[in-house]
């Protein structure tokens, strides 16, 4: 996966659903636009081999079928097994091919499924300290580990967060850190820091891309995407 020589924006491959109206697409390839990169949209059936992705973001939407994690259990109908199994062949080549990437909600999840994790199917009922809403707006408090890359790109420690999710990380994947809670302790970001840019966030920071610190992670994986360091410095563009 290598960019066209002289071609000096990073081409970043966004999967999503094949049917429904792409807020998320809109919203990712707004933010990849502002910091200068060149998003191409992904749904189950396009072909993205032949396009030389520079990066990644494997986007939100349905839950991932149980069986993918835990064969013991028994799904009847899989949410959407066709995007399973287009999202799981391009996040298993970004992994043999070092390829920056960024997974947002199902995207995180999905990642530390193909490493070999599983997930929480249902975080509802786990929640003491934080509510069950699904918004876009940022009210859930998240803490990310100080000395993280997460903490490094997003650069605070603390910071609030939009949650649209009932799954997430429980047994982490090979190589996978968990990197950031909420208030409940249930995982909020995992990262790979031997990989290039391997980060997973279980918010959606599309949404919130008018945020200085939500920006800088797509501008972190547009400069990873370019073969730069993904710290950030100073006021994307």
């Amino acid at each position: 996966m290598k960019r066209a020589h002289g071609e000096s924006a990073p081409l970043i491959g966004v999967t999503g659903p094949a049917a429904g109206i792409p807020f998320a697409w809109w919203a990712t390839r707004a933010a990849l636009k502002a910091v200068g990169a060149r998003p191409l949209r992904l749904r189950p059936g396009d072909p993205w081999r032949p396009h030389g992705l520079d990066g990644v973001v494997i986007g939100g939407g349905a839950d991932i079928a149980v069986t993918l994690y835990d064969p013991l259990e028994v799904e009847v109908v899989p949410p959407d097994p066709e995007r399973d199994a287009y999202e799981i062949d391009v996040i298993e080549h970004a992994i043999d091919e070092n390829v920056p990437l960024l997974g947002i909600c199902r995207g995180a999840q999905l990642l530390n499924v193909v490493l070999g994790g599983n997930l929480l199917q249902d975080v509802r009922s786990m929640r003491r300290r934080s509510h069950n809403r699904s918004t876009v707006l940022p009210t859930r408090s998240v803490d990310i580990v100080s000395g993280s890359r997460l903490a490094g790109v997003i650069g605070l420690e603390r910071c609030k967060v939009n949650s649209l999710h009932r799954q997430a990380v429980d047994r982490t994947g090979r190589g996978i850190s968990v990197v950031a809670h909420d208030l409940d302790g249930i995982p909020q970001g995992i990262e790979d820091p031997s990989a290039k840019f391997r980060i997973g966030v279980q918010w959606h920071p599309e949404y919130l891309a008018w945020q200085q610190s939500q920006r800088r992670l797509f501008a972190a994986l547009s400069r990873a995407a370019r073969g730069e360091s993904s710290e950030v410095d100073g006021e994307m563009r």
